[in-house]
């Protein structure tokens, strides 16, 4: 029923191993040696990317730094540059107030003089103003 042959099971296994020793020098060494070329390229690149990623963390905290300096210069300058303006507004309003003041007190000595003025206007025609009443109250 079965017939085996020996030779021919030889040959197959002499086939089979022939064919593993041809895959393993063909494929085999060839697909492991990438493999670990592979395994090592992809390790090195994680090893670049963590030197990387430190150096990107430092450099971050470098440049937070330099803004954090950078933002405290631009409020010491804007508290410089409120406190001048505001100095001098104060300067420009004082002397406004001094030049107003002389002109209020030069408009009040004019207006003084004028006063005088009107009055001894008043004082000398007096006697007219006296005389024009009495005419007045005699035609009464």
């Amino acid at each position: 029923m079965l017939d085996i042959s020996l030779s021919l099971m030889l040959l197959v296994a002499v086939v089979f191993l022939v064919l593993l020793m041809l895959l393993n020098s063909w494929l085999y060494r060839p697909l492991l040696a990438f493999m670990d070329e592979r395994d090592k390229s992809i390790r090195k690149d994680l090893e670049n990317v963590s030197a990387d990623s430190s150096e990107i963390d430092e450099l971050k905290a470098k440049t937070e730094a330099i803004i954090a300096e950078a933002k405290s210069e631009a409020a010491a300058l804007r508290a410089k540059t409120i406190e001048e303006s505001k100095l001098l507004a104060t300067s420009k309003i004082e002397a406004k107030k001094e030049e107003l003041e002389k002109a209020y007190q030069g408009f009040l000595d004019e207006l003084k003089k004028e006063e005088e003025q009107l009055k001894s206007e008043l004082l000398s025609q007096m006697p007219l103003f006296k005389e024009s009443l009495k005419a007045k109250f005699s035609q009464i």
